[in-house]
C-alpha cells in the first residue's frame, strides 16, 4: 500500500503533524511518499520516497492533505479521475471536511487493515465560454458568483433551458452537499448531508423578502446569464480560487461534475456529530 503526503506548511502544527504521520505509516508497512519540494523536512527519514505530488495522485492508494478545508479542496482536485482516496487531517481553525484531527494520527495504522469507510463527494463542472473555446473548471464545495465592483447585480438563472427566476443580489452560490456547510452556510443555506447528491442555490444578500436556497436534482443542467448593465460585471470563483469576469449577457453552465473524490473516514465519524462539535460553539 502506498500513501502520499500533502501537507501545507504555513499551517501551525503541520509538519510535526506531517512527520509523526510518516512514522506512523511507515510501522504499519505503509510506502511512504512526499513532495521533493519537502525533502530538507523529512531528510532524517530513510524511508520515504520523494516524487512529485501529481505523480502520487495518479498511483498511491491515499493521499493525506495536512492541513485546513483549502488544503483539502486543492487536494482533492488533483484527485479527480482518479482512483486515489483523500484523508484530510486537520491543522487549521476548523477543518470540516478532515477525517481525523491531528491528536488522532494512531487511526492511520488502519488503512493497512482497510478497516475505514469511504464516502463519495459529487463536485460541479462550470462551463465558461471563451473565445478560444470552452474552458471547464470543477468545484467541490461551490461555484460564486457577485458583483466586480460590490454593488448589487442583476442575473438571470435558468434551469434546462427555462426561467427560474430575475434576481437582483449580492450574488449566488452555486454548491454542492459538501459545500452547503462551507460559504453557503454563511449565506444562510440549508445544511445537506454530503452523501445526497443535489444542487443547491443561495442566493447573497437577495434585494427581496421572499427568496429562499433552492435544490435542484444533480441531474440538472443550470445557466446563469449576467443581466448587470454598463461597465460592470460578476467575477466568477471556482472553489473560492479561480476567477472569471461575467459581462451583460454572458452566461455560464454548470451541471454536475464528471468525477467524484472519496474521501475516507476512520473513526465512524458521523457527519451530524462533526457538524454538531464543529460549528455549534464559537470557534476559538
Amino acid at each position: 500500500m502506498k500513501a502520499a503526503l500533502y501537507p501545507n506548511f504555513q499551517k501551525k502544527n503541520a509538519l510535526p503533524c506531517a512527520r509523526e504521520a510518516c512514522d506512523i505509516l511507515h510501522d504499519a508497512g505503509i510506502e511512504v511518499c512526499v513532495s521533493e519540494n519537502f525533502r530538507s523536512d523529512f531528510a532524517d527519514k530513510p524511508f520515504v520516497v520523494f516524487e512529485d505530488i501529481c505523480e502520487s495522485a495518479r498511483n498511491a492508494d491515499v493521499v493525506l492533505a495536512i492541513g485546513g478545508d483549502g488544503t483539502i479542496l486543492r487536494c482533492a482536485k488533483m484527485l479527480m479521475g482518479t482512483d486515489t482516496k483523500l484523508l484530510g487531517i486537520n491543522t487549521g481553525t476548523l477543518g470540516f471536511m478532515a477525517g481525523l484531527e491531528a491528536d488522532q494520527l494512531d487511526k492511520l495504522a488502519l488503512l493497512k487493515t482497510g478497516e475505514y469507510e469511504v464516502s463519495e463527494r459529487m463536485t460541479l463542472d462550470v462551463v465558461f465560454h471563451e473565445k478560444d473555446g470552452d474552458v471547464v473548471h470543477t468545484a467541490l464545495n461551490e461555484v460564486s458568483a457577485r458583483s466586480g465592483s460590490f454593488r448589487i447585480s442583476d442575473f438571470e438563472v435558468y434551469s434546462e433551458g427555462y426561467l427560474i427566476g430575475r434576481y437582483r443580489a449580492d450574488g449566488v452560490l452555486f454548491s454542492t452537499p459538501s459545500g452547503s456547510t462551507a460559504y453557503a452556510l454563511s449565506a444562510g443555506g440549508p445544511v445537506i448531508e454530503p452523501d445526497l447528491e443535489c444542487i443547491e442555490m443561495t442566493l447573497i444578500c437577495p434585494h427581496s423578502l421572499f427568496s429562499r436556497a433552492t435544490l435542484f436534482a444533480s441531474n440538472r443542467k443550470l445557466r446563469l446569464t449576467g443581466k448587470t448593465t454598463g461597465s460592470e460585471y460578476m467575477v466568477i470563483n471556482v472553489d473560492g480560487e479561480q476567477h472569471f469576469n461575467l459581462l451583460e449577457n454572458e452566461s455560464i453552465e454548470i451541471s454536475r461534475g464528471k468525477h467524484n473524490i472519496k474521501f475516507i473516514d476512520l473513526i465512524g465519524n458521523s457527519f451530524h456529530e462533526s457538524l454538531c462539535r464543529k460549528l455549534c460553539r464559537p470557534i476559538k
